[in-house]
């Protein structure tokens, strides 16, 4: 192969076009792996919302199922991409309150080791929605010798969620959820009101809808623990 001597290289003038054309080659390929995470990330938004709000029984699982398995290849082709790791453990999560006992406890296990990975990679990343997904996995797990719940975990991570995010829909419905359980119901009815005035989010249509359902079932709640009509 015969090589390229230095005085053979092309003129100056010649060479920049060459260079500004790898150089848009490289951008361009890099804004289409972007976008390739992106439409990967967002498809898995949209159908935990589906299998989430629109599925049950068998169907619902099955979904799950299938979803929990693009997640965790979307997390390990993309290590260093704290988002996909906080919707792995948002769909093991999710998918751990609708299996049953059966396998529950470990796919629960599963979300918290992803969920902490994420943590230490980006903790505000998605809008502090590590913090909210780790707060509520500490409230809703058994504690003790079943579990690792933990409610004082559970409060620092909820509020930690709140500060990132003060307005946002997710964190004050579970902050809300949380204080519930802990029969603090003026602060779970203004949690829970926050909630219901957050701003909506244009590319999760389904998810906010979903979760409006859940804020009202459960602002109807705190309403009748105190004894108001609304």
């Amino acid at each position: 192969m015969t090589r390229t001597r230095f005085f053979d290289a092309p003129p100056v003038h010649r060479a920049i076009p060459a260079l500004l054309m790898a150089g848009l080659f490289f951008f361009a390929s890099g804004a289409a792996r972007a976008d390739t995470f992106d439409d990967s990330l967002h498809d898995i938004q949209h159908r935990w919302a589906e299998a989430n709000y629109r599925e049950t029984g068998g169907a619902q699982k099955e979904a799950f199922e299938t979803l929990l398995e693009d997640a965790r290849n979307l997390a390990t082709s993309n290590p260093t991409r704290a988002e996909a790791l906080v919707w792995q453990g948002i769909v093991a999560s999710t998918y751990a309150g609708v299996k049953g006992p059966f396998g529950a406890m470990s796919l629960a296990k599963e979300a918290r080791e992803v969920l902490i990975r994420a943590e230490a990679l980006d903790p505000t990343v998605l809008g502090g929605s590590v913090y909210t997904s780790l707060g509520t996995l500490y409230f809703k797990v058994p504690g003790g010798l079943i579990g690792f719940g933990d409610k004082d975990l559970a409060r620092d991570y909820l509020e930690k969620a709140l500060r990132e995010n003060p307005d946002g829909i997710d964190p004050n419905y579970f902050y809300g959820e949380f204080l519930l359980e802990q029969k603090d119901y003026e602060a779970a009815r203004s949690a829970l009101l926050k909630a219901k005035n957050a701003p909506p989010r244009p590319d999760r249509p389904l998810a906010d809808e979903g979760r409006q359902h859940e804020v009202d079932a459960l602002l109807a709640e705190v309403n009748r623990k105190l004894g108001r009509n609304s």
